[in-house]
């Protein structure tokens, strides 16, 4: 388990995720010349290698196990200082929502009521990550604006300090704030740190549909369901075992989404048929991905779910954190 004590900061050079810092002016509310700062963010997804349901626990959350790595597919965050101080969401993407329903605009709030911070920002969000597909999208640019504001406003939080803000905002944000691999437990935002699994490229496909984590949550039965082996994963990442990370994947939901959404299964039976060593259902759904070690096939699988899928995206595994630790 992480140390709580946790006191790493971030280093601009080395912290691989903030991109760039520029400058400029503006006019504050009274009419003088500011000078502004805006940071770029990465924001990537992540796919489940695993996921386990244990049980539901008394505050209504499910309790959870499961292991998540990131991969090479990521939004850009945009953060803006301001100096009335308000939040303010730009997206390149129309169905994002620019209110406080919108997991980076909770981030900012949340950072500027815990911390008293005056200022305001302007967070734009160039959307890569499908949304509403099981890849932490909105929970990875919720983690991304927690780290770039600790820098835009010179807060200097620990990484351990930002990840339990982050479990205030959801379940995934926490792992998104870590990033690399991870054994998540509790209701997710408990992180135990993991090696980087074995390189492979990932094929993601997702479907015309959104799924609602809730009512996928809602609708599991966990009598009877098969578990997936957490523990033997493990042992695939710690060994660098291509086959038996293949071999180990797992997802309880897989069974609920396949029944309130059957084109899901369709597409995971496609990346089977075009060659990829192993498929499995990531998160809540709808998007399937595909192992894949052999770049030849890589083409293969990409080309053929095409013609099933609008959102298809063949990347690498990160595996690997970006912050310094």
């Amino acid at each position: 388990m992480i140390d709580a004590r946790d006191t790493f900061m971030y280093d601009m050079v080395k912290y691989m995720e903030v991109l760039k810092l520029t400058k400029g002016e503006t006019k504050d509310l009274d009419g003088n010349l500011r000078r502004t700062y805006m940071l770029y963010v990465k924001a990537p997804a992540k796919i489940n290698l695993t996921l386990d349901v244990l049980y539901k626990r008394p505050d209504n959350f499910h309790e959870v196990e499961m292991i998540m790595t990131t991969v090479d597919l990521a939004d850009r965050i945009g953060l803006e200082s301001r100096h009335d101080g308000l939040i303010k969401i730009l997206s390149t993407n129309g169905f994002i929502p620019d209110d406080s329903r919108n997991l980076a605009y909770q981030a900012a709030q949340l950072i500027k009521d815990t911390y008293g911070v005056a200022e305001g920002v302007t967070i734009s969000i160039e959307k890569e990550v499908p949304i509403a597909a099981g890849l932490a999208g909105g929970s990875s640019d919720a983690a991304a604006t927690l780290k770039g504001l600790n820098e835009l406003w010179n807060l200097n939080l620990s990484i351990a300090t930002l990840a339990e803000l982050g479990a205030k905002i959801g379940s995934d944000v926490s792992f998104c704030v870590y990033g690399g691999t991870a054994l998540a437990t509790g209701r997710g935002e408990k992180i135990q740190k993991l090696p980087a699994p074995p390189t492979c490229w990932v094929v993601l496909a997702k479907p015309k549909i959104g799924v609602s984590t809730a009512q996928v949550y809602g609708g599991l039965n966990l009598e009877g369901i098969e578990h997936p082996n957490t523990k033997q994963m493990i042992k695939a990442i710690e060994t660098n075992n291509y086959d038996l990370m293949c071999n180990s994947l797992g997802n309880v939901l897989e069974s609920v989404t396949f029944q309130l959404h059957p084109e899901v299964v369709m597409i995971k039976e496609q990346m089977k048929r075009f060659g990829a060593d192993a498929v499995l259902m990531s998160g809540s759904g709808p998007t399937v991905f595909g192992l894949v070690d052999n770049e030849s096939r890589l083409g293969r699988v990409y080309n053929g779910l095409r013609g099933f899928c609008d959102e298809v995206f063949a990347v690498r595994l990160l595996g690997e954190r970006n912050s310094l630790d």
